[in-house]
């Protein structure tokens, strides 16, 4: 589906919270711009700097083994994983591009921490260019703002440390 993602309806981001960003360097320029419109989601909700990590990984198949890794630490409130995965001459790109959704819909699943998709799968480079802040969107502000707004949704279900009994 082609077009900009909706606007978050978060009211408020928990700015002492740490957040990870994972960035597959194959493609790097453009994952380059995806780290930076993740950044700018962060900074937008006013996620100090210094609260957010970034780690560099080969490409997008490595995005969920790193993410999975940051999110048993305990350490993060939500991850972001940035990419590219542009068709090639060869099914290698499905493969890729399907494994890197489901490892990382694994991660938010088997840890509870939200791990945000904001992996680009295109047919070239333009299209890919169009969606790491172009003409339509960037897809890593985009997950960095889901991951925020699903982490302030996985904080409100947490017992405050005042109500609990024991």
């Amino acid at each position: 589906m082609a077009g900009r993602a909706p606007a978050s309806r978060l009211q408020r981001a928990d700015a002492s919270a740490r957040y990870a960003i994972v960035a597959a360097r194959f493609n790097e320029r453009i994952s380059e711009r995806l780290v930076e419109g993740a950044r700018h989601a962060f900074a937008a909700a006013k996620i100090p700097e210094d609260r957010v990590d970034l780690y560099w990984v080969p490409g997008s198949f490595e995005l969920p083994q790193a993410a999975y890794h940051l999110a048993v630490t305990g350490r993060y409130a939500g991850i972001v994983c940035v990419g590219v995965v542009i068709r090639g001459q060869t099914p290698h790109y499905e493969h890729v591009a399907r494994e890197a959704a489901a490892g990382i819909r694994h991660v938010a699943l088997a840890t509870g921490v939200p791990t945000g998709f904001g992996v680009i799968t295109t047919l070239d480079e333009a299209q890919a260019w169009a969606r790491a802040g172009g003409d339509v969107g960037n897809r890593g502000e985009e997950a960095a703002a889901a991951v925020i707004e699903m982490a302030a949704f996985v904080q409100q279900l947490r017992p405050s440390k005042r109500t609990r009994r024991g």
